[in-house]
């Protein structure tokens, strides 16, 4: 029996396809990975760091993302919205958001402010909780926006006590007229001075990152570009096995 490798046209092609589709979806998920890491390394040496100290100037947003910030001012009480289905140990409920009027200056800084529980009798009717009166100072973290939730349609307008899915700064700034900070600052101390406990829980979430999602997946398509390159050569020379079978001469 002759042991011959037969090769056949579209068969290739057809391997190349997804060996290289296979490959450049592998190495995109290794950027990602990479990029991830980056984020980790960035957020660590954030918390390490000096809190920036946010005034008047704008800042840039990706610079300043996962930054200890600090600022002193006053809360906008009249313009609070409430961002809907953020869900707090099982439990439904929303992110307070609120317009910061940065001390000094025109310029505001939205603040993620802290969880409120959803009254499961009355959805609109929020629970009482407390804003500081007067000059403060708070710390928190800067973040790009405060999370997203899947929506449906258009973002309707923002007015004062709006329940919403999502909010970004610039509706928010367009919507109320006032100058805003590119970011948002995720509160995480209490106000100094302290006001009294404000009802809030400012317990958040660890950003997922998702490294090793991401180097899984890599995995998986570097496994298919393998797969398809050994399942084309173990079929070329079963071709040509089977081939020379047939045109064997009997002894």
């Amino acid at each position: 029996m002759r042991i011959a490798f037969r090769f056949k046209l579209l068969p290739f092609i057809a391997t190349v396809l997804v060996v290289a589709l296979g490959i450049a979806l592998g190495n995109w998920q290794e950027r990602r990975a990479a990029q991830k890491i980056a984020l980790e390394h960035k957020l660590a040496a954030g918390n390490a760091a000096a809190p920036v100290l946010v005034g008047a100037a704008p800042l840039d947003a990706d610079a300043i993302a996962w930054r200890r910030v600090a600022v002193t001012g006053q809360f906008v009480p009249g313009w609070p919205v409430y961002l809907d289905n953020r869900p707090y140990q099982g439990r439904p409920g929303f992110y307070v958001l609120m317009p910061f009027h940065i001390a000094g200056s025109g310029m505001h800084v939205l603040v993620e402010r802290g969880w409120l529980p959803l009254n499961l009798a009355a959805r609109d009717r929020l629970p009482a909780y407390g804003t500081p009166q007067g000059t403060v100072t708070i710390e928190g973290i800067a973040r790009l926006n405060a999370g997203h939730v899947m929506s449906l349609g258009a973002a309707p307008s923002l007015r004062p006590n709006a329940i919403v899915q999502n909010a970004e700064v610039a509706q928010v700034a367009a919507d109320s007229g006032l100058a805003m900070q590119p970011f948002v600052l995720e509160q995480s101390s209490p106000s100094i001075p302290p006001a009294g406990d404000d009802g809030l829980i400012r317990d958040w979430p660890a950003p997922s990152l998702g490294v090793e999602k991401h180097r899984g997946y890599a995995f998986q398509w570097y496994s298919l570009a393998l797969m398809a390159g050994l399942f084309f050569i173990f079929n070329g020379y079963r071709s040509g096995i089977n081939s020379g079978s047939k045109h064997a001469k009997p002894v």
